[in-house]
């Protein structure tokens, strides 16, 4: 009996080969469990040691070598042939995708990984804050280890651009991860290319798959009398953390209490699996920081997981500014001590983050 999936050997195969360029056109095979030297001889090419084969899938791109034999399936079987002495590696959502040269354009990923307009790549980095990729730009390949992407559905929020797990996202969430205070009164507008801005209500939701999205707008009920919006700012960071702060979270508060010094951002969103999905998030700021280490971090209200599982060390509590907030002990590794001159705010909280996700993804 024949597999739904699989080709029966010798009755040929028609599959569809590239370049770097991804533009597709189809060859025959007469072996329908061809290796890699025969998807390259039909592609053109000489089998020379200095030509790849690599199976484009659905989900990733892996090396075929000379020898291997491609498995093939009943619809389109897709290769990309090529000259190249080496191959680099990337993922893209944890996928791995093989790549033939030093570099590869984000416009060439996208097609790749077949990742809709409305969704965009970011380019993940130890010790700086995650970058959103352009599809201009070109992601450098060969650094050391292996580069890692995700992508987010992006939504611009006034003019920074945010990006969100799920292709729904309501809207007082979206605002929340903007660090819009949601206790004053707002009008709010969803501008979507051609179509007339449409008035929104903080329980909406928005579908970040519509084509054409352009920007969630918000502005004032009322206009006041001109004086500033009061921000609790008790002490000063240096310059590079308040840079961030102000324009990642900017309703960041720093607070005296006692001896102690707090740093607080007011909306931070949880990645999913977690509720409530937006809370307070506090960080001890010692007084000889940056020499210092950040360590540890608070959560109000408490977080608990969706699924019902008990989170490790996070029992303890700790009154911030009246709110008894969940204390996540989380502490640097050997590999990982704090570097004063390198290890900063912004570092602290790409580790926050990977803490958080640690306890969702396993």
């Amino acid at each position: 009996m024949v597999s739904h999936e699989d080709t029966r050997p010798g009755q040929g195969q028609q599959i569809h080969v590239c370049g770097l360029d991804l533009e597709l056109r189809t060859v025959h095979l007469d072996d329908g469990t061809p290796t890699g030297t025969q998807i390259a001889l039909a592609a053109g090419f000489n089998p020379e040691p200095q030509v790849c084969v690599l199976q484009w899938l659905d989900h990733g791109v892996e090396d075929i070598s000379p020898t291997e034999v491609a498995r093939l399936k009943n619809g389109e079987n897709r290769f990309i042939v090529c000259e190249s002495d080496a191959l680099l590696r990337l993922t893209v959502d944890g996928l791995r995708y093989d790549w033939p040269a030093s570099s590869v354009p984000v416009k060439i990923l996208r097609k790749l990984a077949n990742l809709p307009p409305s969704k965009s790549f970011y380019l993940s980095l130890e010790r700086e804050e995650d970058r959103l990729l352009d599809d201009d730009e070109i992601v450098q390949l060969g650094a050391a280890g292996v580069e890692q992407l995700f992508t987010r559905w992006v939504l611009k929020i006034q003019d920074d651009f945010f990006g969100f797990r799920t292709s729904t996202v309501k809207v007082r969430d979206a605002l929340a991860v903007a660090g819009i205070n949601l206790d004053k009164g707002w009008q709010i507008f969803l501008k979507v290319k051609d179509q007339p801005k449409r008035a929104l209500t903080l329980d909406d939701d928005i579908d970040l798959t519509t084509p054409g999205i352009e920007k969630l707008r918000v502005s004032p009920n009322e206009i006041n009398n001109g004086e500033g919006v009061h921000l609790l700012r008790q002490f000063r960071l240096p310059e590079g953390d308040e840079l961030h702060l102000n324009t990642h979270y900017p309703g960041w508060q720093a607070v005296v209490q006692g001896e102690t010094r707090w740093v607080i951002l007011p909306q931070y969103q949880l990645p999913e699996g977690y509720s409530p999905s937006v809370v307070q998030l506090a960080l001890n700021i010692p007084q000889t920081y940056p020499m210092s280490e950040v360590d540890m971090f608070y959560l109000f209200p408490q977080a608990t997981l969706s699924s019902g599982a008990g989170i490790p060390a996070t029992e303890a509590r700790v009154v911030v500014s009246g709110m008894q907030f969940q204390r996540w002990s989380r502490h640097r590794g050997g590999a990982s001590q704090w570097r004063p001159g390198v290890d900063n705010l912004i570092t602290h909280l790409a580790l926050v983050e990977t803490s958080l996700l640690k306890e969702v993804q396993q």
